[in-house]
């Protein structure tokens, strides 16, 4: 097998589909891609595990001496703290019954350390008289809205005062600060680095007026898969705040980050695999990979990309079980021969799938990798 077929599977006929299929030896290059762009230093990284969800993919990182993790659901926390991480940080604002579910996931792990966002004061009070009533504590972030305008809330004295809060509340500890940019994502490096800068211009002002108050960052956990090597470069040597980068799809990359993010250097992890069902019309194949089986909040033409002779098809139409497509190729295939794709975006892909099948050395093994925590709950 060469390089450039490095997605076909030996033993494909015995593996049904639609599936998702994970090389581990592929995953195991990005994770160390990872430590590279921070100069090989684990305690800079705190990937995030939604592209995932699972416990197998965090012990690997594990392995490889990254112990602090960043999700998006106590599912997820529950679940990587199974894997053993020492440090999760839901980065998430705890709302409703989910602050007791952090402190039910504090009691559970004691030896994992977790925390949470915060970007709204009564969020603080309930967090507070939660956890000052049963005597712990939860570390929580003060959640920064650097222009993405989707949670946080934006640097200046009203964000100040509620790191004061955040320090002299009960039943909390100030961890720090988080900083989330997915706003930021030109193909162009250029263009995204100088997005990057215009959005944390403010942050040194910021860093200085806490310093005033007395208040010292202990951490800044900041970006995403996009602006990943700008944090992992001297982002912490500029603000003197030690500095945790938290990516998430570099774990098993896709389509649309390969196409609009080459100079990152990660590599796919993860294949859809498929079949042909039907021949319908002239020019046209039905294939088995409906919105069931692969994100459908792209449009259609981004949602996967074909491997092989397959490469120029246009899809057509896509339903819950299936997907048509229109190519000049048809002739050339039977109804049951199998199709590999890589998925535009892997992060709500995975979650579409009870488990994924694990491919060594160019064959599936059996070994099948259940995708735990796409279940809103598991115990907590």
């Amino acid at each position: 097998m060469t390089d450039d077929n490095w997605y076909e599977v030996e033993n494909v006929s015995e593996l049904a589909s639609p599936a998702l299929m994970v090389w581990p030896a592929r995953v195991e290059n990005n994770i160390q891609h990872m430590l590279e762009l921070a100069d090989g230093n684990a305690d800079r990284l705190r990937p995030h595990v939604k592209t995932h969800k699972m416990g197998e993919v965090v012990k690997m990182q594990g392995a490889a001496g990254i112990t602090k993790f960043k999700c998006a659901t106590i599912a997820e926390a529950e679940m990587t703290a199974e894997a053993g991480a020492k440090g999760v940080l839901v980065a998430y604002q705890p709302v409703g019954p989910n602050v007791e579910r952090m402190l039910a996931l504090v009691d559970k792990f004691p030896d994992t350390e977790f925390a949470a966002l915060v970007d709204d004061e009564g969020v603080l009070g309930k967090v507070s008289e939660c956890f000052s009533a049963a005597g712990k504590s939860l570390k929580l972030f003060l959640d920064v809205n650097c222009g993405m305008d989707r949670t946080g809330i934006v640097m200046g004295d009203e964000a100040a005062a509620l790191c004061r809060k955040i320090v002299d509340a009960g039943g909390t500890k100030f961890g720090g600060l988080h900083i989330y940019d997915g706003h930021i994502h030109e193909v162009d490096p250029a263009e995204r680095k100088a997005h990057f800068e215009k959005s944390y211009a403010p942050l040194a002002a910021f860093i200085e007026s806490l310093r005033a108050d007395g208040i010292e960052l202990p951490v800044i956990v900041a970006g995403g898969s996009p602006t990943f090597a700008m944090h992992a470069g001297d982002a912490e040597r500029v603000t003197g705040v030690p500095w945790e980068c938290s990516p998430g799809t570099t774990a098993f990359w896709d389509a649309g980050y390969g196409a609009n993010f080459p100079d990152l250097g990660f590599n796919a992890a993860a294949v859809l695999l498929m079949r042909v069902i039907s021949k319908p019309n002239a020019g046209l194949l039905c294939l088995d990979l409906g919105n069931k089986a692969v994100a459908p909040e792209r449009p259609l033409e981004g949602r996967v990309e074909f491997f092989g002779p397959l490469a120029d098809a246009e899809p057509l139409g896509q339903s819950e079980e299936h997907l048509v497509v229109k190519t000049d190729k048809a002739d050339d295939f039977s109804v049951g021969d199998v199709v590999y794709g890589l998925p535009g975006h892997i992060c709500p892909t995975t979650a579409l799938h009870m488990e994924v099948i694990v491919i060594r050395e160019g064959k599936a093994t059996g070994e099948r990798w259940k995708v735990r925590a796409r279940d809103r709950r598991l115990t907590i």
